[in-house]
């Protein structure tokens, strides 16, 4: 279960290659803007594997031999969301003889919930990480099997160049623990205990700036919620909303459109 993200595509290979019998795939249900090898949707069909939405899960598990169609839960081990975007609730999270597990692209307990990218450029971490964790009825708590720490740069992170660096990380703790789930080692659970959650609205705030906020930190609002084409930070004046940008991002801009073909 995830996102169209090439370390979505590339945890549904590692399952393949490693030779799982991965029984259904749920994808979002329009690619949006996703490049081919974002397309979780396309990787499953390459593979030849079931596709469906959660509902649908859902429905299979309460069918007779918990089969509806194409999709056969029965004996399933482990049921796995990556990056996925909705609430896994039961009987769902029961599903997996070894667990259902999530794989957070933040630090846990220290950031559950969204924005965490922007947070962490904002107030200035100059550490972050990925977490593996056992999943129960609430987002982002369960029991950790994994927290990947690793330093970053405070003066020069972008939302998106941490979101680069983190799903690469995150890919590397989902091989790990299939590596060890499939050599039959218990997975490590560690409860969590207390954590900051961020939610939609929160981030919203912070992506808003004023025209009396210190220069530094309007400059770290600019590298928070650089993360194109999504809505960078922003400013009200005369009643439009216009995003900000600094020369350091336009001439990463620049170079992109140079390195597409894109020359005056």
């Amino acid at each position: 279960m995830g996102k169209h993200k090439r370390s979505a595509v590339g945890a549904l290979e590692y399952l393949v290659t490693r030779g799982c019998d991965v029984r259904a795939v749920v994808a979002p249900p329009a690619p949006g803007d996703a490049a081919p090898g974002q397309r979780l949707d396309e990787a499953a069909r390459r593979h030849g594997i079931a596709l469906a939405s959660d509902d649908e899960l859902y429905a299979a598990i309460e069918a007779p031999g918990r089969r509806a169609g194409p999709i056969d839960l029965g004996g399933v081990d482990l049921v796995l969301s990556f990056l996925f975007w909705r609430r896994i609730r039961a009987p769902l999270i029961e599903l997996g003889r070894l667990g259902c597990l999530n794989f957070h692209p933040a630090p846990l307990p220290d950031m559950r919930g969204l924005g965490g990218y922007n947070v962490a450029v904002l107030e200035g971490f100059e550490q972050w990480g990925v977490s593996a964790h056992f999943v129960d009825e609430r987002f982002d708590t369960g029991d950790l099997v994994r927290v990947e720490r690793f330093a970053i740069d405070p003066e020069a992170e972008t939302a998106l160049s941490l979101h680069l660096s983190s799903q690469e990380r995150l890919l590397e703790v989902f091989r790990w623990t299939i590596d060890r789930s499939l050599a039959s080692e218990p997975l490590p659970r560690e409860p969590q205990g207390e954590g900051r959650y961020v939610d939609r609205d929160e981030v919203e705030a912070m992506r808003r700036a004023r025209p009396g906020d210190p220069p530094e930190l309007t400059e770290r609002r600019i590298r928070a919620f650089w993360y194109p084409p999504y809505d960078g930070a922003t400013i009200e004046l005369g009643g439009r909303t216009l995003t900000l940008v600094d020369r350091r991002l336009l001439a990463e801009t620049a170079a992109a459109y140079r390195g597409a073909g894109m020359l005056p």
